[in-house]
């Protein structure tokens, strides 16, 4: 079983949090590479993007499950 870890990440010029396990941030790092793109970029996006009703760390969950699930490909 895998730990949740604390993170850190600057997007958009100010720091901030969030809590992942191993596996979910490993899917993250993958996918940012795919994208050839760096991981604070990806979770930018993501967050840019993420219902506010919903904290970053579970839009960061969502995001890489949705990823897994449709096959690993890009999403926009």
């Amino acid at each position: 079983m895998s730990l949740v870890r604390k993170r850190s990440v600057t997007i958009r010029g100010h720091r901030t949090s969030f809590s992942l396990e191993d596996p979910f941030y490993d899917i993250i790092t993958s996918i940012a590479a795919s994208r050839d793109m760096t991981v604070a970029g990806l979770i930018a996006d993501i967050d840019e993007g993420r219902d506010r009703n919903s904290n970053l760390s579970s839009a960061l969950r969502i995001y890489a499950l949705d990823w897994v699930m449709n096959g690993m490909k890009p999403t926009s």
